[in-house]
């Protein structure tokens, strides 16, 4: 948003200097983005009097000048047409810089003869383009700074142009009197009453206007206008030219000149369509499909179905708040022209201009939030200008459809700024300032002005309070503890646990990864989603357009970037949500590892190796017992589709309660995401595990025993379809109290044992409580453990 610092004067009546606008206005949150002030490169040229003029001796084109300055006398040699003596003119002293020739002046000599400084054209100076002759100035003083004469004479020339960035909440912003309005508020100026007009139809309106009855709903809620007839059109003068020049818009002709004025003095987007090339009525509607425009820029446009379109007779003449098109546009020859002002649903008006590819000032504003209010309003004003500069007489308004009503009032509570913000704001400041940004305030209710969209709540009341008041007025203040001692704990047991599953796999050397919570549809299939439930309505881009299933898809690309960048060993987790639908409720944490390559760098004594499973389920129970899992667990089968069907295993707490799951990564999977293995990958579901039964900020009191614990091993002769699990559970349940720990150690298949068998051993662990075990306590136990395994297997001790 670009306007001048004269602009701005003319809704504020204000005293401030340039550098306190620029700051109250970054300190509201208009933040100022760039300044172009001329008088700052014109600030060291004076004005000086050529007394003397004559003939370079050794050139025809050249003058030597004596000049009256405010130094005295000072020789010049110039080669302007036009110097000669009696003329007032602008002085560049030796040691200013001069913008236009991109020159530090000094004392020389040209052609023999010594010249002390320059007299200025308006090109050197950036005027203008002028550069046949020197500046010739009317009036002035010998020694007058050359700024104070143009701030006196031609203000345009050194009227500051200020740009801000608008956030998309503040539409009101987008014209100078939003901005007027915000710094009057905050004291550094009063607001001039606002121009109004009021215009009596001297004749019924020719052209009619309709809106389609699909269309008022999101679409069109007001289409007003009325016909002006007997309009001369032509340049405009030089007053709006040059405004319009300072905001880098280019003048087109008078009527359109006073739309783009509107556009940006108010906020209020304009159109006036040439009536003597409208055929029928104006009708607001939707699209069918296939319509095509010629617009103004000149490019044709071809409509899809359900967008908003103006037309008449002969087909699409407009784009609802968007564009006007060419065929209806207004020229030099225009005599009759049809001002138009309507209030365009925002949503669709956005939806509009990016399926065409359009991006102007209306879109950008209307898509943003106007004045509804201001409509109708809007119209006599425009009308009154169009008269005062190109004539005509002017018909009754035709209105179709009915203003929004958008009036809302909200509470005031003036002790909501303290809790909130945290700033001491007496409450009769805190009505003031609502009332100067446009509030209108009965009793205890805040009514507020229609042009301010973004002021949806109690909240928002505070907000502007703060904003004005100024945000760097508040103190930071240690907050007093209410209770001696240790505090209670913020965090919950879930942030907790996501807290030290980040340490712990950075412990355990991983690289955390932060991706994104979209991925493309064929990823996300790979891992149970992509379906219609989590896809996006509006995605950023054809790679985001659905909610991510698993953490894993993300892992997985992060990898292959890496490994197309030559990092092929990778150690990656992440601990975020995953979706498997679009509601509240439908997603859980995740904590999810990726181990690709190989385990370290190539080492002489070759102690690389590739990453196995059984490195993913070392990682993945360190993880779930620093979260504080059970020790005692299941490994089940039964993983997802994307698990290898028998390299991986579940890690349950019985058959439905399961905490995580581990194993190698299916092959097409990896070769869908373009990943070269082996790769691994853990999975954990932190809000499976159970919490402690009781909570405590101290560690349970350390148990140890001072009886001497006893190992055994056994070798099972089993069918080579019975899992070394099944014989571990069936071991470690055979005696509770006093077997501590299970664990296969070796297993041997083929050999003197025949087809279809296999032999596992395994270590078992004795813990004696009470009393040391004799050799006849060990044997019972042992004796139990061969039982136990031979019912749950079928199998006998290998002899």
């Amino acid at each position: 948003m670009k306007f001048t610092l004269s602009w701005l004067k003319e809704h504020l009546d204000t005293q401030a200097s340039l550098d306190d606008i620029l700051y109250a206005l970054t300190d509201l949150g208009l933040e100022v983005e760039g300044v172009e002030n001329p008088a700052s490169k014109l600030a060291n040229f004076t004005l000086a009097k050529v007394k003397h003029a004559e003939q370079h001796p050794d050139a025809d084109r050249l003058r030597v000048c004596t000049v009256e300055t405010d130094e005295g006398d000072k020789q010049i040699v110039c080669g302007a047409p036009n110097a000669r003596a009696g003329i007032t003119v602008v002085l560049c002293k030796p040691g200013d810089y001069v913008p236009g020739i991109d020159v530090t002046l000094s004392v020389g000599k040209i052609r023999g003869v010594e010249s002390h400084g320059m007299m200025a054209s308006e090109r050197e100076l950036e005027l203008s383009d002028e550069h046949n002759g020197i500046i010739e100035l009317p009036s002035g003083e010998v020694g007058q700074k050359f700024t104070d004469w143009l701030a006196q004479n031609d203000p345009a020339k050194v009227d500051p142009v200020i740009e801000i960035a608008i956030t998309p909440n503040r539409p009101d912003a987008l014209g100078v009197r939003g901005v007027a309005l915000d710094l009057a508020a905050r004291g550094l100026g009063v607001m001039k009453p606002a121009k109004t007009a009021h215009i009596e139809g001297q004749y019924p309106c020719p052209v009619t206007v309709t809106i389609d009855e699909d269309t008022r709903e999101n679409g069109c809620e007001v289409f007003a206008g009325r016909l002006i007839r007997g309009v001369k059109n032509g340049p405009s003068p030089d007053w709006l030219q040059q405004r319009l020049k300072a905001i880098g818009l280019r003048p087109i002709s008078a009527l359109v000149d006073v739309t783009n004025f509107f556009t940006y003095d108010r906020n209020r987007p304009l159109h006036v369509f040439d009536a003597d090339k409208v055929k029928g009525g104006l009708r607001v509607h939707r699209t069918v499909g296939g319509e095509t425009m010629l617009g103004l820029d000149e490019k044709e446009y071809t409509f899809g179905a359900g967008q908003v379109v103006i037309s008449d007779d002969n087909g699409v003449e407009s784009i609802g708040g968007i564009m006007g098109g060419e065929v209806s546009g207004c020229t030099e020859e225009t005599v009759n022209v049809f001002l138009e002002a309507a209030v365009w649903e925002r949503v669709q008006i956005a939806t509009t201009g990016r399926a065409l590819k359009i991006n102007t000032d209306a879109r950008y504003r209307n898509e943003r939030g106007i004045d509804p209010a201001y409509n109708m309003q809007a119209l006599d004003d425009a009308t009154q200008m169009i008269l005062e500069l190109c004539g005509g007489e002017p018909s009754n308004l035709v209105v179709a459809g009915a203003v929004p009503d958008v009036s809302r009032a909200y509470k005031l509570d003036a002790a909501r700024i303290q809790s909130l913000v945290g700033m001491d704001i007496p409450e009769a400041e805190q009505r003031q300032i609502l009332t100067r940004l446009g509030f209108k305030l009965e009793g205890n209710l805040a009514h507020v002005p229609s042009w301010r969209p973004d002021i949806l709540g109690e909240a928002d009341l505070v907000e502007e309070v703060a904003r004005v008041a100024s945000l760097t007025k508040l103190v930071g203040k240690p907050m007093p503890r209410g209770t001696a001692g240790v505090p209670k704990p913020i965090l919950s047991l879930k942030q907790k646990r996501e807290q030290i599953a980040r340490r712990t796999a950075a412990a355990l050397g991983y690289n955390e990864c932060v991706t994104y919570s979209f991925i493309d549809q064929k990823s996300a299939g790979l891992f149970g989603g992509g379906t219609d439930v989590t896809m996006l309505e509006n995605p950023i881009s054809s790679e985001m357009s659905h909610m991510r299933p698993d953490l894993l898809a993300g892992l997985l690309q992060a990898a292959a970037r890496n490994q197309s960048r030559g990092f092929m060993d990778l150690a990656l987790f992440e601990v975020g949500p995953v979706f498997n639908g679009g509601e509240p409720g439908e997603q859980r944490m995740q904590i999810s590892g990726v181990l690709i390559g190989k385990t370290g760098p190539k080492d002489v004594h070759g102690a690389a190796r590739s990453v196995d499973v059984f490195d993913a389920k070392a990682d993945a129970e360190a993880v779930l017992a620093a979260i504080g899992a059970p020790a005692k667990v299941q490994v089940l089968r039964n993983g997802e589709g994307w698990w290898h069907p028998g390299r991986h295993g579940q890690i349950c707490l019985g058959p439905k309660k399961v905490l995580g799951t581990f194993g190698e990564l299916h092959p097409k999977v990896l070769a869908e995401m373009d990943v070269k293995g082996p790769a691994v990958a853990f999975t954990i579901w932190p809000e499976e595990v159970p919490e402690p039964k009781t909570r405590t900020a101290t560690r349970p009191a350390l148990e140890l025993r001072d009886l001497q614990a006893v190992e055994r091993d056994f070798a099972f002769v089993v069918d080579a379809g019975v899992e070394a699990l099944t014989l571990v559970n069936a071991a470690a349940g055979s005696d509770k109290a006093l077997i501590e720990d299970v664990r296969v150690f070796d297993q041997f298949v083929g050999g003197s044992l025949g087809e279809g068998k296999k032999s596992i051993a395994i270590t078992v662990r004795i813990q004696p409580t009470e009393k040391t075990l004799t050799e006849k306590d060990i044997e019972a136990v042992a004796a139990k453990i061969v039982e136990k395994v031979a019912k749950a297997t079928g199998g006998v001790l290998r002899g």
